[in-house]
């Protein structure tokens, strides 16, 4: 008790500009703290307000609107319109970009999952698609591969591993890197935030690349957590991957909760939050978090795990919870 009410005193002491998580980020040497979002909810202009609050949100990832479905849907015809929106979104509030994605599994128009392309063919694909999204958006942060494991630390059965091995892998970060030598990449992927055989994974493949010369700049940790479930090793997981002489990033935290809400349920999350967040503060090498947008309003959350819920700092209406003061004690109180 001593303890939350030390933390509550110093965050009540604060400027009030300091009392921001993008703000309390960069005290601590981080680059940004950022939310994903999606320019559909743009019209919601309460939630558009907080959105351009760059003392809050330092760096926007498109939740969708970069994937393949979105920006080609028929082979060889790009569309960036809904994308666009974010960048400039971006744009207009010095905010920066995470772009999000160049290659998954998931959200694939039936031209390539179902095209029954060649080896060749498909990396020749994954060149065209890589190299064209990422030289449209450039300077940025790139996913350029989503998800690429499963559970066990094997490569995942998708139309690309199953066509091409993980050729598909260096295919896309050399067509990204020739695209835009500026831009920073990244592999991404869930359920690797603390040690175990899928982190293992995605040490060891990057380790590969590396090895050969392919270009990867970082790991992306998602961060789809369960309140009183969070692994206890993700600072030593976050300074293993470090040894590999990468960036490391939270790219899509957010915390879940069975419904409905309690006060003990929130009081956790905050605890949980608060763990995550020092984990990266406490590794130089983990250069910012981004939470998968910032209200409960807008979250992916009930629509796919029934049941469950509320994993976001703000609430359905937009009221902080008490996991937003569990970010800021994570970044500037972390072993208070």
């Amino acid at each position: 008790m001593a303890k939350t009410l030390g933390c509550a005193l110093l965050l009540s002491l604060l400027p009030a500009a300091l009392g921001q998580l993008n703000i309390a980020a960069r005290i601590v040497g981080k680059k940004y703290f950022g939310t994903a979002t999606n320019e559909f909810q743009f019209t919601d202009t309460r939630y558009r307000a907080e959105l351009n609050n760059t003392l809050e949100f330092g760096i926007l990832t498109p939740a969708n609107s970069m994937k393949w479905d979105s920006t080609e849907a028929v082979q060889g015809q790009f569309t960036f319109d809904a994308a666009e929106e974010v960048v400039h979104q971006a744009q207009r509030h010095g905010q920066m970009m995470r772009g999000h994605n160049c290659v998954w599994h998931s959200q694939l128009p039936d031209w390539v999952s179902d095209g029954g392309f060649d080896k060749a063919t498909l990396l020749q694909i994954v060149d065209t698609h890589c190299s064209t999204v990422v030289g449209h958006f450039k300077n940025q942060i790139w996913d350029v591969v989503n998800e690429p494991f499963n559970e066990d630390g094997i490569f995942r059965e998708s139309v690309f591993y199953n066509t091409t091995g993980t050729d598909y892998i260096e295919s896309a970060l050399r067509a990204a890197r020739r695209a835009d030598p500026k831009a920073k990449l990244y592999i991404n992927d869930y359920n690797i935030e603390g040690t175990g055989a899928k982190s293992d994974g995605m040490y060891n493949l990057v380790k590969s690349l590396k090895k050969k010369g392919v270009p990867i700049d970082g790991i992306g940790v998602q961060g789809h957590l369960i309140v009183g479930s969070v692994p206890t090793t993700i600072e030593a997981n976050l300074r293993k991957f470090a040894t590999l002489g990468v960036e490391i990033a939270l790219t899509e935290l957010d915390i879940r909760m069975d419904l409905p809400v309690t006060q003990d349920k929130l009081q956790q999350q905050k605890k949980d939050y608060q763990n995550v967040i020092a984990a990266c503060r406490n590794v130089p090498a983990c250069i910012g978090v981004t939470i998968w947008d910032w209200t409960d309003k807008y979250s992916w959350v009930p629509g796919v795990f029934a049941g469950q819920g509320s994993p976001l700092p703000w609430d359905e209406n937009y009221q902080k919870k008490p996991a937003y003061a569990g970010i800021m004690e994570g970044f500037l109180f972390p072993s208070f």
